[in-house]
């Protein structure tokens, strides 16, 4: 069972874990996740669907991202999200880390700090090879696109991210 770190209410490491998505978090307790936005060259971002069968958000539209394993940073979490969920390697990518945001959910017991990344890459939706578990559908869009989505209410986390959509 995958285990993710506990983090304070400063992003400070615990010492303690929990099992991925064990919704039971105390008061104060949060777990560590990243979001990657990829821009092509041409200036379209790599946008994924999400499985019909996924328990939250099920078809919705997302950029890549995930959970932070215990013992592991940051960084090294969404070069190994991106490579799982699109097989694309970001490792020579111009870009990196924007800026990170809390979500305090106490009734969901579920309170997150969420690592935003953003890179450009040279590819093309063909080199893309979608996880299939995770995913449904792809598609490269550009940021009026991402925005049309996000108004019919099929977007994750697009109030998070819009900003760093909306530099170009």
């Amino acid at each position: 069972m995958e285990q993710w770190d506990i983090y304070n209410s400063d992003k400070q490491p615990t010492g303690r874990t929990m099992a991925r998505n064990d919704w039971h978090m105390q008061p104060g307790d949060y777990h560590l996740t990243v979001l990657g936005i990829l821009q092509n060259t041409d200036g379209r971002y790599l946008i994924t669907q999400r499985q019909l069968d996924k328990d939250w958000a099920a078809g919705w539209w997302e950029v890549t991202g995930g959970g932070v394993r215990a013992g592991e940073d940051s960084l090294t979490a969404m070069h190994r999200e991106i490579r799982e969920e699109t097989g694309l390697d970001i490792t020579n990518a111009a870009g990196g880390f924007q800026y990170t945001y809390r979500r305090d959910n106490p009734e969901e017991q579920n309170n997150y700090f969420v690592d935003v990344y953003r890179y450009t890459l040279d590819f093309t939706l063909e080199q893309v090879s979608a996880q299939a578990s995770e995913i449904t559908n792809k598609r490269l869009a550009s940021a009026q696109a991402i925005q049309a989505i996000a108004q019919r209410g099929e977007f994750l986390h697009y109030e998070s991210i819009r900003q760093l959509l909306e530099q170009d």
